[in-house]
């Protein structure tokens, strides 16, 4: 080892050495990151990784605009209701009442920051500049509130001269009140020109001038403190002949939480209107139905892993922004972990990327478990192509991603027509949504299921109405997909639907169930029913009447379009390049519970900074190891009261043996301040995480707050 450079001067001084050393820090791209690094194309992954997340990213803004637009347009339409004419005339009329709307978001909350952005960029640019949105963590009290309301609206859609900045700036200081805010608003708005009578019976009602209200929009109203929503509305209600304000309450629960917040003599100032959003449930089918059932989107999610996201959703949170992060979760994971998903791609790039593979993923395919049932199928000389020439591995991976790609173009259109068909039958036997039915496809033969027959022996006695009805749907959604094999299929339940339809001469009212048609306009009594029932037991083999053959012809046809189309995703060779399929990982990452993961990580810090040092046996303490987590370890040897002096000491001793220095030496004692502060600031750490408590039994003592102790 090179000896440090000495310096001796009389004045005080800093000094700088350069190093000896001419190591350069070699540059890693992003894809170097990855598994294999850029031996292995990761840089080509991370390409495709990124390029693919911007889909789903511009994918997931489009169907929460198309979501909210009916909502959020129902919004504006409220404002300009209560903003006709001039100010003056119209909030007179008002008095002291304040036009709110409650907007039911729901207990998605996480989603909520994405609706409200979008609130307010389509308020500022369609009706008004002046919009505030709050926070109840922002405004513990009133004067936080009028403060925030300042803050906002005096920086926002006003261009002011110098003199009137620093006016401004003092305001906001010194005076926050409503007052201030009016005085404001009127010179603001002074440039907007005075309509005299005449010329206003001239103009149409587009044209007329409209004041600017102010909004206000409470975006989690349930948190705020009631009180401080109570003095705020009743400030505003003495200001409404001067400030035109509006209030938008964001709730999460139900109308009713306006009532438990406020009492009557408060919510009476208030002229309100309910507004409610879509469902998170309706929200997530629309996410599915883009992303996860395109086919495409090369990326695609095992059984398993839908189930783990699906299940964090219904039992967490209801966040469709949670479940599109662990969809960017699984991706990175995917592309990270494998170095074939260089072929999850479109279909011309992937076939691109099969003829240029390298030898070492060449011999990855090969070891895939779905390409090794593929090999043996094949013949005894295929085999041995398939096992020693590379090329000939080429051109059989392009073959079979193709036949990967068809396969999700016929999967996806045909799983929505068994969806729009099983929809309709009673307690719903394959699944009420349609990612129901679709983690069954995928992960098992679905006609090989109980719940399948039960599906087809109620198909089997629909009514003619509602048969034709759902194999309408099935039809318009077949037309859009663009296969020749669907195409075909389409022809084929267009001829369904027109013989279904040229059976005029008896009705569906006219069959029943079993094949029985019943006469009309006879009086029927219980004798008679019994009757009839008796002699349609004692004739079994009676022919069946041309609805019922054309029904189950109906039904035979769907059943062959199942077992062809909807087989497992894992039968398909190659399928390990475009499926993400450990849920093991997925769901230690998303679904942890935080004491597992705190402990884990102060016992075994290795397993989340992967450094070898840190890596010890059962029962020692490694030196190298964080302060936090030597403390806490010296902790675990301790009874229910730990004494502070004999941590400390049994600290100092571990951090000594990193120095190989004896802990009671006289050198060590020149670093005992240092020492003490980590302790101190570790044992901090200890009890704010929740492990210790100060006690009264002992001044120089801590009570221990986890088992283990006595």
């Amino acid at each position: 080892m090179s000896e440090t450079p000495v310096t001796s001067s009389v004045s005080k001084g800093c000094f700088v050495f350069k190093s000896t050393s001419k190591k350069r820090k070699r540059h890693v791209g992003a894809g170097g990151y990855l598994v294999g690094g850029s031996d292995d194309n990761g840089s080509d992954r991370f390409r495709i990784c990124q390029k693919l997340w911007e889909t789903v990213q511009m994918n997931t803004e489009v169907i929460q605009d198309q979501l909210n637009k009916h909502v959020l347009d129902s919004l504006v339409e409220f404002i300009k209701k209560h903003n006709l004419g001039n100010s003056s005339d119209v909030w007179r009329q008002r008095t002291s009442e304040i036009p709110t709307a409650a907007l039911m978001l729901g207990v998605n909350v996480p989603d909520h920051a994405m609706t409200f952005q979008s609130l307010c960029n389509l308020l500022q640019d369609s009706v008004t500049p002046f919009v505030v949105s709050v926070y109840a963590k922002e405004c513990a009290a009133v004067k936080l509130l009028i403060q925030k309301l300042l803050e906002q609206l005096m920086g926002k859609g006003v261009s002011v001269d110098e003199e009137q900045e620093a006016e401004t700036a003092l305001v906001q200081r010194t005076q926050c009140t409503i007052s201030v805010l009016c005085q404001w608003y009127k010179t603001v708005t002074k440039e907007f020109p005075q309509v005299s009578p005449q010329r206003k019976e001239n103009l149409k009602n587009n044209d007329l001038p409209r004041s600017l209200p102010v909004v206000v929009i409470f975006k989690d109203f349930e948190a705020f403190n009631s009180q401080v929503l109570q003095d705020f509305i009743l400030i505003c209600s003495r200001y409404t002949q001067e400030l035109p304000f509006i209030f938008i309450f964001g709730i999460a629960t139900s109308p009713s939480a306006i009532q438990h917040r406020l009492p009557h003599s408060v919510s009476s100032l208030l002229c309100i209107e309910v507004f409610q959003s879509l469902s998170c449930t309706q929200h997530l089918a629309s996410v599915f139905d883009k992303l996860i059932l395109n086919p495409q989107f090369p990326f695609k999610l095992s059984s398993r892993v839908i189930q783990v996201l699906v299940g964090i959703f219904l039992y967490h949170d209801f966040s469709v922004k949670n479940f599109v992060k662990g969809l960017q979760f699984s991706m990175l994971e995917h592309f990270n972990g494998q170095p074939l998903s260089l072929l999850c791609c479109q279909k011309k790039e992937a076939l691109l990327c099969a003829k240029t593979l390298s030898q070492k993923n060449v011999e990855r395919i090969r070891h895939l478990p779905s390409f090794m049932r593929y090999v043996e199928t094949q013949e005894p000389q295929e085999q041995v192509q398939l096992l020693t020439s590379d090329e000939h591995v080429k051109d059989v991976c392009q073959k079979l991603l193709k036949n990967l790609h068809k396969y999700h173009k016929n999967y996806c259109p045909i799983l929505q027509c068994l969806h729009t068909l099983t929809s309709l039958l009673p307690k719903f036997p394959l699944g009420k949504h349609i990612r129901e039915l679709h983690v069954s496809c995928i992960e098992k033969n679905l006609w090989e299921t109980e719940e399948y027959d039960s599906a087809m022996q109620l198909l089997r006695i629909l009514a003619k109405d509602e048969l034709v009805a759902a194999l309408e749907k099935c039809a318009e959604v077949l037309k859009s997909a663009k296969t020749k094999r669907i195409q075909n299929v389409l022809q084929q339940l267009e001829g369904f639907i027109g013989r279904l339809e040229a059976l005029e001469g008896v009705t569906s009212e006219d069959f029943t169930g079993d094949g029985v048609i019943l006469e009309k306009n006879r009086r029927t009594d219980l004798f008679q029913l019994q009757k009839t029932l008796l002699e349609k037991e004692s004739r079994r083999t009676k022919r069946m009447n041309p609805y019922e053959v054309l029904r189950s012809q109906v039904i035979e046809f769907i059943d062959s379009l199942v077992r062809e189309y909807l087989t497992p995703a894992e039968l398909q060779p190659l399928s390990e390049v475009c499926y993400y399929s450990s849920s093991g990982v997925l769901r230690q990452r998303l679904n942890v519970t935080p004491r597992t993961s705190i402990q884990t990580a102060l016992s075994h810090p290795f397993h989340y900074l992967q450094n070898e040092s840190l890596k010890t046996d059962a029962g020692t303490i490694s030196s190298a190891a964080p302060d936090l987590c030597i403390v806490y370890k010296l902790h675990l040897e301790c009874g229910r009261l730990i004494n502070l002096y004999d941590w400390l000491e049994g600290f100092v001793t571990v951090m000594s043996a990193a120095e190989d220095q004896d802990a009671n030496s006289e050198e060590n004692g020149k670093f005992d301040s240092l020492k003490h502060a980590r302790f101190i600031q570790a044992v901090s750490e200890m009890e704010f995480l929740g492990f210790i408590k100060s006690t009264k039994q002992k001044t120089d003592h801590v009570a221990r707050l986890t088992w283990g102790g006595c």
